[in-house]
């Protein structure tokens, strides 16, 4: 009986030391989740939340010699931002000043400062962004005959004394004015920084709102002078020298080239959070170092000179 008690207690002992084995690996290894902790655990702190994305919608009119470049951003813009949509618009520098003070659209894209377009009161209301510099030059159908012209002689061509391109040295042929309207900022620039005083619109004169159009019926009509943007110059026009300096970027930028003008993106007060979203894209790295440049502009941090509302220039 003594051995058959032994016995059993050595089994029991046995199966006992077997099972605290078996325990023992599965603590060793990966132990068995309790409930509270098979849940993943979170990687954002619970004091951060994910940044929202950008939604909504943007109205910017105004000046058709920015128009390019700020279709260009608001399209990159949009690729980056799936519920955001942008509308621009051209109609001139007037019109986009007008309705961004009237509340008629977000943005207000001009070639000039509100205060040469708005009352006084009007204009304090706005915030101005500026988004780069544009040059503009004289431009001529190319068969003309002549590559530079003074001062003098576009006051002479825009005010109607001189109406032949002989008289300038070129060829016999009538000159066609293709000109901008009043609320054209590319006009106002030009008239400004160009002829030196304001033209009137002469007979038989044409016209025109849009740069694009411009482009075309000058390099189209026979005899054809206007001014355009140097984002808008290509092999269609020849582009005219002013006072004996060739319209570059170069001559803009150090202040040989007088004929040039801040690109302004103005907004009534400071802009909603879409809005600055958006003013913030085209002030980066990647609108500035590429499209701007591609696109025929100059970013403003490369100006080597500055000017003011009343065109006084300052190293």
């Amino acid at each position: 009986m003594k051995k058959t008690a032994l016995l059993l207690m050595v089994m029991v002992l046995t199966v006992v030391l077997a099972a605290c084995g078996q325990n023992n690996n599965n603590s060793g290894g990966a132990s068995s989740p309790s409930p509270e902790s098979s849940a993943p655990a979170s990687t954002t702190p619970a004091s951060e939340s994910p940044a929202a994305e950008l939604s909504g919608s943007l109205l910017a009119t105004g000046s058709s010699a920015l128009l390019p470049l700020v279709e260009q951003a608001s399209k990159k813009f949009m690729d980056g931002n799936k519920g955001v949509s942008i509308q621009v618009q051209a109609g001139g520098s007037g019109t986009g000043l007008t309705q961004v003070s009237e509340g008629q659209s977000d943005i207000g894209n001009s070639d000039v400062f509100a205060e040469e377009k708005l009352d006084a009161d009007k204009a304090a209301e706005l915030v101005d962004h500026q988004v780069a510099v544009v040059g503009m030059a004289a431009v001529v159908h190319p068969e003309v005959g002549v590559d530079n012209l003074t001062k003098q002689q576009l006051v002479d061509i825009f005010t109607g004394k001189v109406t032949n391109w002989k008289d300038l040295g070129g060829s016999d042929q009538k000159i066609q004015i293709i000109n901008r309207p009043s609320s054209s900022g590319t006009r106002a620039t030009f008239e400004k920084y160009a002829l030196g005083q304001k033209s009137e619109d002469l007979q038989g004169s044409i016209q025109e709102d849009s740069s694009g159009t411009v482009r075309k019926l000058v390099g189209e009509t026979p005899g054809a002078i206007g001014y355009l943007a140097l984002s808008y110059l290509d092999e269609s026009i020849k582009v005219l020298k002013y006072e004996g300096v060739e319209a570059t970027v170069d001559n803009v930028a150090n202040g040989t080239y007088p004929v040039w003008a801040y690109e302004h993106m103005y907004t009534k007060g400071e802009p909603s959070e879409l809005a600055k979203a958006f003013l913030d894209f085209m002030l980066s790295d990647e609108i500035q170092n590429a499209d701007v440049v591609e696109l025929g502009y100059i970013p403003a941090s490369q100006m080597q000179v500055k000017r003011d509302v009343n065109g006084t220039i300052t190293k």
